[in-house]
């Protein structure tokens, strides 16, 4: 039989493992998210020793880097004063005849299903630096989104 027939193990199917992708620009952070990086790092640190698995070993280590990264590339940033749509401030707006409330986060914090959305997600870039009453266009639709409160983040 061919040697270009033959399959020596599974391992060398298997597909490579990355670094978890940094998302790019800076990395902006609330008082909230830089506590939740702190925790993730100590969190990894304790679960590191207790493994024996080396598959999970690579996993947590790789983990480890990317939130040990993100710790110390972190800029934390002062509290808005929510005049208008800023980085860590509350936002009550209408789109599409609906109104929700998001707060605007970093990166790593954000969970959109919990209403916390990235400062680099399309609807907080369109609604950063806008006024109460302001509107901005939004997914190629003019003054698709109304900005009706903007506040602090009651957490």
């Amino acid at each position: 039989m061919s040697v270009a027939f033959r399959r020596e193990g599974d391992d060398e199917h298997l597909e490579p493992k990355f670094e978890l992708p940094i998302p790019p620009g800076p990395n902006l952070v609330t008082p909230r998210g830089l506590a939740l990086i702190r925790a993730r790092v100590a969190q990894i640190e304790a679960l590191i020793p207790t493994l024996t698995d080396e598959a999970a070993i690579k996993s947590a280590r790789r983990d480890f880097r990317y939130w040990s990264t993100r710790q110390s590339t972190a800029l934390v940033q002062d509290a808005p004063d929510c005049e208008t749509v800023a980085f860590g401030c509350s936002v009550t707006y209408a789109l599409n005849g609906k109104t929700r409330t998001i707060t605007i986060t970093g990166d790593d914090e954000a969970d959109p299903a919990s209403g916390l959305i990235s400062f680099t997600a399309p609807l907080a870039r369109a609604l950063l630096g806008l006024e109460t009453g302001e509107t901005a266009d939004f997914a190629g639709k003019p003054d698709a989104v109304e900005v009706i409160a903007i506040g602090l983040p009651t957490d």
